[in-house]
């Protein structure tokens, strides 16, 4: 079965539909900065979410047959980036795991392509399509070249990794669902298989909204989460994770459920996350820099580490900067270009917006994951609100 977000109206005329079950839903604080009207990277003006979710098959694995659990999500900076650039830059704060395109980022100082994520072995076909559904942008015959920016995260535990279900013509619908609302989360898009601190992980989001004197920028943060211990999982200063009973803890003593198909267990925090982090702040390449290594401090209050086996990767992006000259135009481009920039001694706010909101993104993501059951049965529990509630004292 394969489910693309849907759009429809509400009260508040956004897109898409609140899920009521965000941190700030359910009473936790997750920070003193408020938050944008949806809670969610799309808060920042001009970037458009996606996904395609593919679901399908139970029981044993038959690989290339199922049972299916992955999906694609497609993160919109803004309109035709490869005409219309913005600048970014990555940060790593363990890289056993990929970003593609970040040489080019790197270099440049510029993100020139959609955002996509999915599965560790569907890279691939994300980036292809995603070369191929630029060039259906572009004016027929024109040469062109592309690096886009494609992540990944392993969801092996309850997906047919191998069996090579994400096709391009899902990252063409997570494209066109795409829109600028409420961003669904959870067990949806490229999120569908992932696990976060031993509970059912996925896609999360937020944001926050620093104060007018500091500019009233918006900082929006999406997360893949798949990734952390269970054993380390804090939230609001709290150590939860070992206090939340599960029904196989009888079987595993609380620890990670085994998973037949190794010969020894994978060390626990093997995984990966990824976040993509967004600002209409007019931020220079080197400040986009510092903003994704920030987001990496949000990981760290929820208890996460940099584990060996994790790939945890972040790459930040600034609306705000104006229009940048795009591509090779030689003679025929300006000799120079006017921007607007943040002064680093005015960016600490920016810094807490974009450690409040990771952190946030990541319980959001496990708040609304429900259980799921994938290969050979293979289970991984949503984390439970009423438990979660009463350890912290939420009413």
């Amino acid at each position: 079965m394969t489910e693309t977000a849907k759009t429809q109206r509400r009260d508040d005329a956004y897109p898409g539909t609140p899920s009521g079950r965000k941190a700030r839903d359910l009473g936790l604080s997750m920070g003193s900065l408020p938050n944008g009207p949806r809670n969610a990277i799309t808060d920042v003006a001009g970037v458009r979410v996606g996904h395609t979710t593919l679901i399908s098959g139970e029981g044993e694995l038959v690989r290339g047959e199922g049972p299916v659990r992955t999906g694609v999500t497609v993160v919109i900076p803004g309109e035709d980036p490869w005409k219309h650039p913005l600048y970014a830059a990555p940060h790593r704060l363990n890289g056993n795991g990929e970003m593609t395109g970040l040489e080019w980022v790197r270099e440049s100082g510029q993100l020139t392509s959609y955002i996509g994520l999915t599965n560790t072995h569907s890279v691939g076909v994300v980036r292809d399509a995603l070369v191929a559904h630029e060039g259906t942008t572009r004016p027929a015959g024109e040469d062109y070249w592309s690096l886009p920016v494609v992540a990944e995260t392993w969801d092996g535990a309850l997906n047919d990794l191998n069996g090579f279900h994400v096709k391009p013509e899902h990252v063409f619908a997570a494209i066109e669902s795409a829109h600028d609302g409420h961003v669904p989360e959870g067990s949806v898009g490229s999120g569908t298989g992932m696990i976060a601190h031993g509970f059912k992980g996925g896609i999360g989001t937020a944001s926050r909204v620093v104060a007018e004197k500091d500019g009233g920028y918006t900082v929006g943060v999406l997360v893949q989460a798949n990734h952390g211990r269970r054993d380390r999982l804090a939230i609001e200063g709290t150590l939860v994770g070992p206090a939340i009973e599960l029904p196989s803890d009888a079987e595993t003593g609380g620890g990670d459920i085994p998973d037949a198909r190794f010969s020894h267990s994978l060390p626990e925090g093997s995984g990966s996350i990824i976040v993509i982090v967004a600002t209409d702040a007019p931020l220079l390449p080197h400040q986009c820099a510092r903003l994704a290594q920030r987001a990496t401090l949000g990981i760290g209050r929820l208890g996460g580490a940099g584990e060996n086996g994790s790939g945890d990767l972040t790459l930040c992006f600034s609306t705000g900067s104006g229009e940048i000259p795009a591509g090779f135009g030689g003679e025929d481009g300006p000799l120079t270009y006017p921007l607007t920039a943040l002064s680093n001694d005015r960016i600490d706010p920016l810094f807490y917006a974009a450690i409040e909101a990771t952190e946030e993104a990541i319980v959001n993501a496990m708040l609304a994951s429900d259980t799921m059951v994938g290969i050979n049965g293979a289970t991984r529990y949503g984390l439970p609100h009423d438990q979660l509630k009463r350890l912290l004292g939420v009413a």
